[in-house]
């Protein structure tokens, strides 16, 4: 066991001077960019890596793999290391390590380096992650303006994602696919340096031990079952290859549970997943993000497969819908005071589920306005509408010293919740369509049936919503307490 230094049972804050709110938020924001980005960065790149390092079919699948099993598995285990060890400690750490493995990726020349790279890109993301969100929350108090601060670190992620087929596009039309990681460098080295310069160190302060039984526990079951949704598309579900990898992973997940019942100083104390914000926000964010993340990779090939766009030109399609879901986000906090966190998550979510709809109805020779762009604008719009009362509904449950494992929690959620999401998808596309393969007529109506499914499963996660969230954040005396 390791052991957090530190016995005071209140916030730990460094004596510099406090550095202004508005700094500590570009910061946060620009690290969460960075992860989230590189999520979907790479996905036009893919056929360039394909030719240049002459990887395979399955080893082009493990690049983009390789980041999203390390990131959604040691999640949890960044988010409780940044309570227990320093926020600002675990953001240079997950930093650094995001930048090095960028340069390494960049660099490769060989398929198992470029896997490599991603993996340890992954691992310092979850690394980093969870800080960014902690960070932003300690350095602005609770009300109006952390609501603003959320929204704006939601809309800088969402932003990210959406950002990467246009950011893909132009590094590989421009320079080559190496800059799709190379580019990490420069704009990690700046982020490194302001966060050395002007962040102020904060931790959960009690005195407790990192739980690595849990920590392993954990994150061999969620990199276990993130393994399993990725083995679905190309093996499908009922394959040996799927089933072992997803049952493995649930029952190392129940022995997590198991273990953090009976230890002293678990991981994720599971008073957490009894309080109603906390558990109601987390299964709001898994089942919407299920339907909203594959939004980005259907559209993406509608454009490229049916209507005949080059990577660059399906990224600048793109560009409305990412305006909007920074749209969405930011305009969130104006409506919670008047609506509340629960209505507005339920609001923003069926104005997703009509744009989904809308979308369903694609043609083959659909036009830019009506097949993508006004769709687009409504998918995410909703989006970034509910998003934002969902992080801080489950923020706000979470006592100070848990802020942390919290925001790794809504980030593992997230990410899950699209993985699998993306594999149920891609099946359920493949399934109508035939394949890839297939002409245009026949892949259009896969991804219609992906949209109608998705519009059901939202309208579905809107109604868990308006039952299960609460309608305001918990009063102090609600929150969650740490377990020692």
């Amino acid at each position: 066991m390791l052991e957090a230094s530190g016995t005071s049972t209140a916030p730990r804050i460094s004596p510099r001077r406090n550095p202004p709110t508005w700094l500590v938020v570009a910061i946060a924001c620009a690290g969460q960019f960075l992860v989230v980005l590189d999520v979907s960065v790479v996905n036009v790149a893919l056929p360039s890596m394909r030719t240049d390092l002459a990887l395979s079919a399955q080893g082009l699948q493990w690049v983009v793999n390789a980041y999203a099993i390390a990131f959604a598995g040691f999640m949890l285990l960044g988010g409780r290391a940044g309570d227990l060890y320093g926020r600002k400690r675990m953001f240079l750490v997950g930093l650094g390590l995001f930048t090095l493995a960028s340069l390494g990726g960049g660099l490769a020349q060989e398929g198992w380096q470029l896997l490599l790279a991603r993996a340890v890109q992954g691992l310092g993301a979850a690394v980093l992650a969870p800080s960014t969100l902690t960070l932003l929350t300690a350095a602005v108090p609770e009300g109006a303006a952390r609501a603003r601060a959320i929204a704006t670190w939601t809309a800088v992620g969402a932003g990210g994602g959406a950002a990467g087929g246009l950011v893909g596009g132009a590094l590989v039309d421009g320079l080559s696919w190496r800059w799709v990681l190379l580019i990490n460098v420069p704009v990690g080295a700046v982020v490194l340096a302001g966060a050395l310069l002007w962040l102020t160190e904060s931790r959960g302060g009690l005195r407790r031990r990192l739980d690595l039984p849990g920590a392993l526990l954990v994150t061999t079951g969620l990199a276990t079952l993130a393994y399993g949704i990725s083995q679905t598309e190309s093996e499908g579900w009922a394959a040996t290859a799927t089933l072992v990898p997803l049952l493995a992973g649930l029952a190392l997940l129940g022995l997590f549970l198991l273990v953090e019942a009976r230890t002293a100083a678990p991981l994720m104390p599971l008073g957490l997943l009894r309080l109603r914000s906390v558990a109601s926000a987390n299964v709001a964010m898994l089942v919407s993000g299920s339907s909203m993340f594959s939004m980005w990779f259907f559209m993406t090939l509608y454009a490229q497969n049916v209507l005949g766009y080059s990577p660059l030109e399906a990224g600048l399609a793109l560009v409305p819908s990412s305006l909007a879901v920074v749209l969405g986000s930011k305009a969130a906090p104006r409506f919670l005071p008047v609506l509340g966190a629960r209505n507005v998550a339920v609001l923003g979510t069926l104005v997703a589920a009509v744009g989904f709809g809308w979308q369903s109805t694609m043609t083959a020779d659909g036009g830019y306005l009506t097949a993508i762009m006004i769709p687009g604008v409504l998918m995410m719009l909703g989006a970034g509408i509910a998003a934002t009362p969902l992080a801080s509904l489950a923020i706000s449950g979470a006592a100070p010293g848990d802020a942390g494992l919290v925001s790794g929690l809504i980030n593992t959620s997230r990410t899950m919740g699209g993985s699998l999401g993306l594999a149920v998808m891609s099946t359920i596309a493949a399934s109508r369509s035939g394949g890839e393969d297939a002409g245009p007529a026949a892949l259009t109506d896969g991804y219609a049936l992906v949209f109608r499914t998705a519009a059901a499963v939202l309208v579905v996660a809107a109604l868990l919503m308006w039952l299960w969230l609460p309608a305001k954040g918990p009063r102090p005396e609600q929150k969650a307490t740490s377990t020692d």
